[in-house]
């Protein structure tokens, strides 16, 4: 095996081994370097102006009419052709 092999394979045996911390203690850290590092992440994170979020809500709300619109038209169309094809049932 060459050098970076073997140190693999020696980390991997100190990890099996433990570092002397019991397995609660080993979960309890890191679950608080968990924590710490979703924190750290939610503060790099860029919030909205008010005006910015105003725009992206008509966006989706526009986005979302017309494809409502789009859909309803296709539903409309596909069950006018289905009767036409089938007959209306009655």
């Amino acid at each position: 095996m060459t050098e970076v092999g073997e140190s693999r394979d020696s980390r991997r045996a100190s990890k099996s081994s433990g570092d002397g911390r019991n397995p609660v203690s080993r979960l309890f850290g890191s679950l608080g370097l968990f924590i710490s590092q979703i924190l750290d992440e939610l503060r790099k994170v860029v919030r909205p102006t008010r005006s910015e979020l105003w725009s992206y809500t008509i966006v989706v709300i526009v986005f979302v009419t017309v494809m409502m619109a789009l859909v309803s038209g296709m539903d409309y169309g596909f069950g006018k052709l289905v009767a036409l094809v089938f007959g209306d049932g009655g």
